[in-house]
């Protein structure tokens, strides 16, 4: 039995969920094997090329050129890319333990735009999975801390500029879909995560020696594949669903992450992510009515 398009958006988040968690347990080995952040950004971008192309043969190679589609697909691009960009100058200021958890929280910006500005409305049941999905996600972020330091306040300005790019990029991919295909949405949220690739590699060091081999790029690029896959079917869940629910579920993909984490790299998890894991658990269920 085909799922009708009200359940399609449950059938697009969970694949975005699936794909995003594999992703986050795997996406540390080609740094780890001396492939910098930066240029498995790059690699990212250029992951999503298949996907758009893909996308697009699906409706016929109809991308919609008029001006206010690409000034949509453009932004929806530029927020996501531009806050990836960002993140990588807050990790440089901060320690992930402190940036991880604030940017978490961009869900809370999309589900307050998308009650307030779009009229969205969920049931009692979806409202207490919301919430107890936003509870979950700094739980789920959270990282002991180490040895990296904080001084002062301005490097909240990288962890907070993200999370204002990300909430509002999911409003914004909403509001366009209601106006254009989510194949073209996706085509130029390609087409910008490209031309900031120029930025990726300025940020990179290349006075450290970096793996060009199989465990470099191209093991980057099989696992940013997933990212991307993961991308193009969060346009659809979010074309099909309400993005009140569709952010916030999609969000706890770390509790397949860790999870997997568990298993490759035999970490046990400290109880606060255990607290989140069993939160975002219940989250989904609530959620998925």
């Amino acid at each position: 039995m085909k799922p009708t398009h009200s359940r399609l958006w449950l059938v697009f988040a969970a694949v975005t969920t699936l794909f995003w968690g594999v992703w986050g347990a795997l996406i540390e080995a080609p740094e780890k094997a001396g492939f910098p952040a930066t240029l498995g950004y790059s690699v990212w971008a250029l992951t999503m090329v298949p996907c758009a192309l893909v996308a697009l043969r699906i409706v016929g190679w109809k991308l919609e050129w008029d001006w206010r589609s690409v000034l949509n697909g453009g932004a929806v691009g530029l927020l996501g890319a531009g806050g990836q960009i960002i993140l990588f100058q807050a990790l440089r200021s901060a320690p992930a333990y402190l940036v991880f958890p604030i940017v978490s929280l961009y869900p809370v910006l999309t589900v307050a735009l998308s009650v307030t500005v779009l009229k969205e409305r969920a049931s009692r049941r979806a409202w207490a999975g919301i919430v107890t999905a936003l509870i979950a996600m700094p739980l789920l972020s959270y990282q002991p801390p180490g040895s990296g330091s904080a001084s002062g306040y301005l490097w909240l300005l990288g962890p907070v500029a993200v999370l204002v790019a990300w909430g509002l990029q999911a409003f914004v991919m909403k509001r366009s879909n209601e106006t254009m295909r989510a194949e073209s949405i996706f085509f130029y949220m390609m087409a910008t995560a490209l031309l900031l690739v120029p930025v990726a590699v300025f940020m990179t060091d290349f006075s450290r020696p970096i793996n060009w081999g199989w465990r470099g790029p191209w093991l980057a690029a099989a696992i940013q594949v997933l990212n991307s896959i993961g991308a193009l079917t969060l346009v659809y869940a979010v074309r099909y669903g309400k993005a009140i629910i569709v952010v916030p579920m999609t969000s706890l993909a770390p509790v397949l992450t860790i999870v997997l984490s568990l298993a490759i790299y035999q970490v046990v998890p400290n109880p606060v992510l255990i607290a989140g894991m069993a939160l975002a658990c219940i989250a989904i269920y609530l959620m998925a009515e």
